[in-house]
């Protein structure tokens, strides 16, 4: 059984929200503040986290930002309805997804079944890989990734990255020179379809063009396709 972590001050509707997904098949167990949340989640037992932003004392912004230190386990925020901030600087900091307050159980259960797929290898049309066929092994100039084991290097550096970054570039990667659009991203990457106003594949592409220009000094690797959405350079 998938063992997720809820962290949310509101014991309640966290009592509502762990029986309800418990009859979906997964196992919650619950924190109700920040720093207890933080810590059981570094134990390294839970699958993904689901994270309320706004406590007392530790807000889910702080967790996030000390979790992700340590770990790439994948996070779901849970924000306040319209707070569009709070998303940004949580994708900003690492989160693979957000759902608004009030939300819909049923929602909920596919987003965090959508984000534990993509903790496992994918291909380009978004499914799991079974076996370890050659072409888990993308080789595009310096930079390589092996999906299998979700490593990616640049000229031998080891690139940090989240679970959604790791999956964006591997659907680059495949893509070559096609350019992808950012609705294809969103169902590719985040296994759902974009939303109006979403700019959570630009936070991620932000992310991920960042951590790129880190290890190589080049400011272009990905490229914007203007009105459209994002292409990788082939001469890297």
């Amino acid at each position: 059984m998938t063992r997720i972590l809820l962290v949310d001050d509101d014991a309640e509707l966290g009592a509502m929200l762990a029986e309800y997904l418990e009859g979906e098949g997964f196992e919650v167990s619950q924190a109700y503040n920040g720093r207890e949340g933080l810590a059981r989640a570094l134990q390294g037992e839970y699958a993904a986290i689901l994270l309320d932003i706004m406590m007392p004392g530790m807000s889910g912004i702080d967790v996030l930002r000390e979790l992700r230190v340590k770990s790439r386990m994948p996070v779901i925020m849970l924000t306040a309805k319209g707070d569009d901030v709070d998303r940004v600087i949580g994708l900003e900091l690492g989160a693979d997804d957000y759902i608004p307050k009030p939300y819909y159980p049923r929602e909920l259960v596919a987003r965090i079944r959508a984000v534990l797929r993509r903790a496992e290898p994918v291909i380009a049309n978004g499914s799991k890989r079974a076996d370890d066929s050659p072409s888990d092994e993308l080789d595009l100039g310096k930079l390589k990734l092996k999906t299998t084991s979700r490593v990616a290097t640049h000229n031998g550096t080891v690139l940090d990255l989240t679970v959604s970054e790791f999956n964006l570039l591997e659907v680059l990667m495949r893509a070559g020179e096609r350019a992808l659009s950012k609705d294809e991203l969103s169902r590719k990457v985040l296994g759902r379809p974009r939303e109006v106003y979403d700019r959570s594949i630009d936070v991620h592409m932000s992310n991920l063009r960042q951590k790129l220009q880190s290890v190589s000094g080049d400011v272009g690797l990905i490229e914007t396709v203007r009105g459209f959405g994002y292409r990788l350079r082939q001469d890297i």
